[in-house]
């Protein structure tokens, strides 16, 4: 149903729209159009790209290891989950919640709430058998080892016969 129908076109109800992911013309649909052609991305999508694009990293390639950096204040280790996907991508998520205090009212919130998450690819060299994770003083380091250099073949030596 279309909010337009009743005349409810305003800025708070297209505000009220943007912060509950409901695109135009899906306001009762009841989430994603399963099947509908020519239809945008899904609620999931979009929610995924938007915890995505608002985790920054680092990425540092070590001699013998790879690091990945993220910035992750007030959050304690039941808060973040690393996790191997698809045996080579890297996810890094979790959830920041408000915090609800019963004698306090908020006069200004500046900082991110809710969920995040950031995907790597790792390399083929990544020893996936050998990754840790450290959160200390907010600052989560996730760190892939790397597997030793391949031997270098030597080459086959075939004795020639005389005939």
């Amino acid at each position: 149903m279309d909010a337009r129908m009743f005349g409810l076109e305003t800025p708070l109800m297209a505000a009220l729209q943007h912060l509950l992911d409901v695109p135009d013309g899906d306001a009762g649909a009841g989430g994603d159009k399963a099947g509908a052609a020519g239809s945008g991305p899904t609620r999931t999508y979009v929610r995924d790209a938007r915890a995505m694009a608002a985790t920054p990293a680092d990425v540092k390639e070590h001699p013998n290891s790879y690091a990945f950096v993220v910035d992750m204040p007030g959050l304690g280790t039941g808060d973040i989950k690393v996790q191997v996907e698809d045996e080579r991508v890297l996810v890094i998520s979790g959830e920041r919640r408000r915090e609800e205090k019963e004698d306090a009212k908020y006069l200004r919130m500046e900082r991110r709430m809710g969920k995040f998450m950031r995907k790597f690819v790792l390399p083929d060299n990544a020893d996936m058998d050998k990754i840790s994770a450290v959160c200390k003083d907010g600052v989560l380091t996730v760190t892939v080892e790397k597997l030793p250099p391949p031997e270098p073949k030597k080459p086959k030596t075939i004795d020639v016969k005389i005939a």
